[in-house]
């Protein structure tokens, strides 16, 4: 092989490394973001309004491909030797799950019917937006997911692999929050009744205030 070859020869070698680490990533995403949670319910419900959908989704799995590539990128140990920051948003998290959860069990004790293209109190477009924000941003969860967990492992593979790695969690990321948050729609004549509305949203209060626990016994344990 002589010198003009190699540059060739190189490429190719990343080119077939690339399949294994974009695999890797879209696995490893797949395992951690399907799970019951704050930011799944409320992408989840906002499907069944079909309220906002694209841009919630859009905003979920642009956030999980930012924090990812943020912590492939090395901000992974700069978080993770800040424990008073992570006390700091375990402590906001739980405040804003908690207030959500208590919403939730509001609207379960006077339930309401929604049609299939949504009906009663509806929010701006913003507004929607912030929730998911909030949901998403103010989890510690979230950075021990995308940052610290998915970025250290992203950051083990090769600097000309890291893309194909990133590109694997924001495809996983991406089908994951299009399939709840539109697939949702296929459940709306069941939420057509009262009582589905009544057992979803006293659902996702209780879901909501385990979380808050969960996230402020979190915060105690990192003092």
């Amino acid at each position: 092989m002589n010198a003009q070859d190699l540059p060739t020869a190189a490429a190719l070698t990343t080119a077939s490394l690339a399949l294994p680490a974009f695999v890797q990533g879209l696995a490893l995403c797949f395992g951690l973001i399907v799970a019951i949670g704050a930011q799944n319910a409320f992408v989840l419900r906002q499907g069944l309004r079909r309220e906002h959908v694209g841009a919630v989704v859009l905003f979920c799995a642009a956030s999980d491909a930012l924090l990812t590539s943020a912590g492939v990128l090395g901000l992974a140990q700069a978080l993770g030797e800040r424990p008073l920051l992570a006390c700091a948003l375990a402590v906001a998290g739980a405040i804003f799950l908690a207030h959500y959860a208590l919403q939730a069990l509001r609207r379960a004790r006077q339930p309401q019917a929604l049609t299939a293209a949504g009906s009663g109190a509806t929010m701006s477009c913003g507004a929607a937006v912030a929730q998911a924000a909030a949901f998403t941003l103010l989890n510690p969860h979230v950075y021990l997911d995308t940052v610290l967990l998915m970025g250290s492992i992203g950051a083990q593979q090769p600097a000309a692999l890291q893309g194909a790695f990133i590109a694997g969690v924001s495809s996983a990321s991406l089908t994951w929050f299009v399939g709840i948050g539109y697939g949702a729609r296929w459940l709306a004549p069941w939420f057509a009744r009262p009582r589905a509305w009544q057992v979803l949203d006293g659902l996702i209060g209780l879901t909501m205030a385990a979380l808050a626990l969960a996230l402020l016994r979190h915060a105690v344990a990192g003092l």
